[in-house]
């Protein structure tokens, strides 16, 4: 198949680049920078004047959206936030309108999404199902991501958006920034520690990504998390377990907003979230269980 990929060269991009080249695709990468091709993938230029990527495309049989600012990064101000938005509704316009300029359609536009959707709770479980959405700057933003990627269903595509949890890696994500304290010997339970954390191992998110394409009977939301969400307590003892290292000293709040300022809701509030919908299709998790996840990303490599 012929994919074409926003947002390959990001911290998910790049693993799922690499699976689905392993599996024989031909991958296109939407970037702003002159690249060179390499092996059966290449780069076509967009979102710069002058640039009219559906030229150089020409037909693909999927599109992955996964083009936006990282939220993982710099402080939430006004300013931060707005590149956070506004990149990822700029790559999706730009994205459907390319697909709406193309003669032969592709079959399916997976978008990256994610379970900020839902709104922070500690007693209440999400599934796609779930008709709860939250109100604070990262629900907003996702509703709208997610609305913009559906106007693709006007051209006869199936749409899917991959409501991504909290992703564990050590070339991104979240991780190396939670396991630091614990190598530093200075970790332990950060706010509450009530807070949920639904975590997927990145591998399993980039192939639950693959799983989705092969499975044309699947539209609409999926949420991307391990079948086994943990409160925060309890992920920061997993981390210190694996690393052989003490749980002890706590993180309040107030620090947290200090630092991070809105940004810490990312670490102070959470969702229990299931992925109902993987698990009903048959989808096996390669890293099911924290420890697992942890063991592969902390020690194994």
């Amino acid at each position: 198949m012929k994919i074409v990929i926003a947002g390959g060269s990001g911290f998910i991009g790049q693993k799922l680049t690499d699976i689905l080249h392993e599996a024989g695709h031909q991958i296109v990468i939407l970037t702003r920078k002159d690249k060179q091709p390499a092996g059966n993938v290449t780069y076509v230029k967009w979102l710069e004047e002058g640039t009219s990527p559906e030229k150089e495309i020409k037909i693909a049989d999927v599109f992955i959206n996964l083009a936006g600012v990282s939220i993982n990064d710099g402080r939430w101000n006004a300013n931060h936030q707005k590149q956070i938005y506004d990149s990822r509704m700029k790559a999706t316009d730009e994205l459907v309108r390319i697909i709406a300029a193309l003669p032969d359609k592709p079959s399916v536009l997976i978008n990256a999404s994610a379970i900020g959707i839902y709104p922070a709770s500690i007693n209440t479980i999400y599934t796609e199902n779930s008709p709860e959405t939250a109100t604070d700057f990262l629900g907003k933003t996702v509703l709208d991501w997610e609305n913009k990627a559906k106007q693709a269903e006007a051209h006869g595509i199936r749409v899917i958006f991959m409501r991504f949890g909290v992703v564990l890696g050590i070339e991104g994500g979240a991780l190396p920034l939670m396991a630091l304290p614990y190598k530093l010997f200075v970790g332990g339970t950060v706010g509450s520690g009530e807070q949920w954390v639904s975590w997927v191992h990145v591998l399993d998110v980039v192939r639950a990504i693959h799983f989705v394409i092969d499975h044309e009977n699947l539209s609409g939301p999926v949420n991307v998390t391990s079948p086994s969400p943990i409160q925060m307590k309890d992920f920061g003892k997993t981390i210190g377990s694996v690393l052989h290292r003490p749980h002890w000293l706590p993180v309040p709040a107030f620090a947290m907003k200090m630092v991070l300022g809105q940004k810490s809701t990312l670490v102070l509030e959470g969702q229990h979230v299931v992925p109902k919908v993987l698990l009903e299709e048959g989808f096996e998790f390669m890293f099911p269980t924290l420890y697992t996840a942890l063991e592969d990303l902390l020690i194994k490599n």
